[in-house]
């Protein structure tokens, strides 16, 4: 899979990444994320593919590109047969987040980027568009970390496993009021917070890096984000927990659904019989090849954002691979016509 999609993922993320940038700063994230939903699937159409997107805009009647369900590639169109051969090639399931932090392309903030997260069928867990709490951490806190334990006593595995002390780590959160007490234990227990508006995937990812400063992501976001940060995380080896969050009163704002129960009933009817389940990025992303790929719209702790110049853009892009067991930065040049100079810098 990696040899045959590898390339091809990298440029499905890089024309999302160039088509959102364009409305950087704009005050405009619904077009930011239209426009790389757009470009995304252009592209991914392109792919001598059957997938399937399992996680993605919403459902078929909310969203009309990239919605849940949808099959994507050469090999799904009508015309196929012209093509290929359908039945020879391998299903593969797709999560996507086009946009991953509307708000941020839409002010000029740092840590947006387009996502992808690949598996054979029924590698990639279809996560209601729900909330999720998570625990994401570097590889040498795999499985000593617990979501379960409270955040100082994690705070003090993790001060352990890393061999420093609490005062140095640095914890990303989002700021939402729900995280309110969360944020004033971290800060009790002598660790830094490091406060993010949107965009959590990029921060769990962070945290299987050395060197970003950033050293676990707690709290509560949304549950398919989760799954695409799972995805990666295994992929490096890092640690990473999600649990499926129902409640309204958790999560204060936003969550779909009318009540606590209805909430219930919907994991019910998802197979999802038992709705507090602590799941670990091997059950999130279950399947024998996963591939996770990212390119920088706003510049941020991984990568640099799309950087246009007279006749092209420069993109920076990440892929992650169990299978070759590699995380490649890719660093692109596009050139939309005739460029007067290519830039290096």
């Amino acid at each position: 899979m990696e040899n045959t999609l590898g390339l091809e993922i990298i440029e499905v993320v890089e024309q999302a990444a160039i088509a959102s940038s364009k409305w950087m700063g704009k005050g405009e994230k619904n077009i930011a994320d239209q426009v790389a939903v757009e470009a995304m699937r252009e592209r991914m159409n392109k792919i001598h593919m059957r997938g399937r997107i399992v996680i993605g805009e919403g459902e078929r009647d909310d969203a009309p590109m990239l919605y849940i369900g949808e099959e994507v590639g050469i090999c799904t169109q009508p015309d196929a047969a012209n093509f290929c051969n359908p039945d020879e090639l391998i299903e593969i399931d797709i999560a996507v987040d086009p946009c991953e932090g509307t708000n941020l392309v839409a002010y000029g903030q740092p840590g947006s980027m387009a996502v992808l997260a690949i598996s054979e069928k029924g590698g990639l867990f279809a996560a209601p568009d729900f909330y999720m709490k998570k625990l994401a951490a570097p590889p040498a806190a795999k499985g000593k970390v617990d979501i379960n334990k409270s955040a100082t006593e994690n705070l003090k595995i993790l001060a352990e496993c890393l061999e420093r002390s609490i005062e140095e780590l640095v914890i990303v959160v989002m700021k939402r009021e729900r995280h309110n007490d969360l944020i004033k234990e971290i800060r009790e227990a002598g660790a830094r917070v490091a406060l993010i508006s949107d965009g959590d995937v990029g921060a769990a990812i962070s945290c299987g890096f050395a060197g970003t400063n950033i050293h676990a992501l707690m709290g509560i976001g949304a549950a398919p984000e989760g799954v695409i940060s799972a995805a990666a995380m295994r992929a490096l080896g890092g640690h990473f927990q999600g649990q499926l969050i129902y409640d309204p009163a958790v999560v204060k704002t936003g969550l779909i659904g009318e009540s606590r129960e209805a909430n219930i009933d919907r994991l019910k009817s998802m197979n999802i019989n038992d709705p507090d389940k602590v799941y670990d990025a091997h059950e999130l992303a279950s399947g024998k090849t996963v591939l996770f790929a990212a390119s920088g719209i706003t510049s941020g702790n991984l990568m640099q954002g799309v950087r246009f110049f007279n006749g092209g853009a420069r993109t920076q892009s990440l892929v992650i691979s169990n299978q070759s067991k590699t995380a490649r930065f890719v660093d692109t040049i596009h050139m939309f016509g005739e460029p007067k100079s290519l830039q290096l810098n």
